[in-house]
Formats: C-alpha cells, structure tokens, sequence
C-alpha cells in the first residue's frame, strides 16, 4: 500500500495526488505511467506519471474524475493509503538531441505534456508550449508550463483565458511564422491530436502523440489499447504510449474508446448513488 501524501483539486473535476513511491520515483521518466487501484476491490487504472521527486520518493498523479474508479479514487484523503501503485510502465519520452520542441496539450492531458516540457526545458531545449482549455475554470498547471517553456501559449475555446481559439490555431501561427522545430509532441484528447498531426503533416514536421486515452488494462492483456499505426496493430501500454502520429489511424483509435461509454455511464451513476447512500449514513 501507498501513502497519499498530499491531495489538491486543480479545478472541480481534476485532481493532483501526490503518492509515497520511493522506488518507481527512482526510475519514472516522462512519458510513462502507473497503474494505480484505490482499494481492495477497485478497478485498475492507467494513469501517466505527472512529476516525480526521486528525494523524496514521490510520485505526482492529475486525474480527472470520469468514471467510477476515478471516483472512488477521488474519495481518498490525505494520509490514507492506496491498495496498489505499480510501475513504471510503458516507454519514456524520446527526447535527447532535441534542440526546439513544439509541445501541445489540450485538457487534462496538459497532466501529461508538463512533465515532458520540464524534461525538454531542463535539458537545454527551446520549448514552445501551448496549452487549449474548453474555459478559464478548467485550466491546470499554467505557472508550472510558464516556468518552463521559453514561450507559452494559452488558448480557450470562449476566450476566457489566453487567445480564443484552438490549438492548431497557434500552432499553425507559428510554423508560418518561421518557426522550425525538431518535434512537436501532442498529447490531450484523440480529435485533437488528430487535427494537431494533420496540420504538421501539411509542413512536414515530425510529430509524435500520446495514445494515453485509450488505455484501459495497461498490460496489453486486454487488447482494448490496440490502434493501428503505418497499417500495423500496436499496443499502446506495452509499446507505446507515444508513436508517430502521421502514421496513427485516429478514426478508428476514436471509435474504439466510445465501445465503452454506456458501461461507464452505468458504472459511474451506481457508484455515485452508493457513495450518497455511505455520506448518508455517515451523517
């Protein structure tokens, strides 16, 4: 079992965990994840590693809450315990001999694109970050991208917070205006990575993606990761998450991860009807 060593809400339905792991802190890179189960009879659940503190032997999860086991996740407080935290899993991100990186995030998958901004920023990289919110009240991390990126971009989809717009909007502003990059690494949701890949095809420019979204198992026992990338199966836990995002099939990525969505709805409204019923019976 893991200690929750502190627990902040980032907006009303993210959440950062910081957990005692002292021995997946040593070896986690960005890029990877843990598999976490909140308690005993808890559903498994991927989740990327958001930062990690090799002295303290901490390890930083952002989740947002979705489903039932995020949830459940989302009820634990500070000081109490985790049933399972295992990893590192899946292979970092690929980022020496980067000079300029292009790194885009949209949503909670900002969780997910800071630590390889960090990671790019520490090793002497110009990263340019951009980062898209639906709204101002839902954004996350923003002082940590500022701090380590040597230009940051907000964009919000009513304006509310940075520039009105899309990602790609900045993106492209960008690669017309001159700016040539190495890589432009995209992670957030899966019609976003979507029209980021098909803008930087248009110039040319390497890209890679996270296919975090679709994880389910995180072992590759499931088969629910498969996509198909440059015509071949691929697994995203066991050989991803991130592959070269001009060669993913997004159409299909897309409607695989909706198979799901009535079991979940169902999930989720049992466990919100049970954790009322155990509020009340504590009152």
């Amino acid at each position: 079992m893991n200690r929750i060593i502190s627990k902040k809400e980032l907006n009303p339905t993210v959440t950062l965990m910081v957990i005692e792991a002292p021995l997946i802190a040593k070896k986690a890179e960005p890029g990877q994840f843990i598999i976490i189960r909140s308690h005993e009879d808890a559903e498994r659940i991927p989740l990327t590693v958001s930062d990690f503190d090799r002295e303290a032997g901490t390890v930083t999860i952002i989740f947002q809450i979705v489903g039932a086991a995020t949830m459940r996740l989302n009820t634990l407080r500070e000081g109490e315990f985790v049933e399972s935290f295992a990893g590192p899993l899946g292979k970092a991100t690929h980022t020496e001999g980067l000079k300029k990186v292009a790194v885009v995030g949209g949503g909670v998958g900002c969780a997910i694109a800071y630590p390889v901004a960090k990671k790019l920023f520490e090793q002497g990289a110009e990263v340019h970050s951009i980062a898209g919110f639906r709204s101002k009240d839902l954004v996350i991390l923003e002082d940590e991208f500022r701090a380590h990126s040597a230009k940051f971009f907000p964009m919000s989809d009513d304006g509310s917070w940075g520039e009105k717009g899309l990602v790609t909007d900045a993106l492209r502003k960008l690669i017309e205006s001159g700016e040539q990059y190495d890589e432009v690494i995209t992670i957030g949701p899966l019609i976003m990575m979507k029209f980021v890949c098909m803008l930087t095809k248009e110039y040319g420019v390497r890209t890679i993606a996270s296919m975090n979204p679709i994880m389910i198992d995180g072992t590759g026992m499931c088969g629910c990761c498969r996509l198909t990338v440059g015509g071949k199966t691929r697994f995203a836990c066991v050989e991803g998450p991130e592959f070269d995002g001009h060669e993913i099939d997004f159409d299909e990525a897309m409607s695989r991860s909706r198979m799901y969505a009535d079991f979940e709805k169902r999930e989720r409204e049992e466990t919100c009807n049970l954790l009322k019923a155990a509020e009340g019976g504590n009152a």
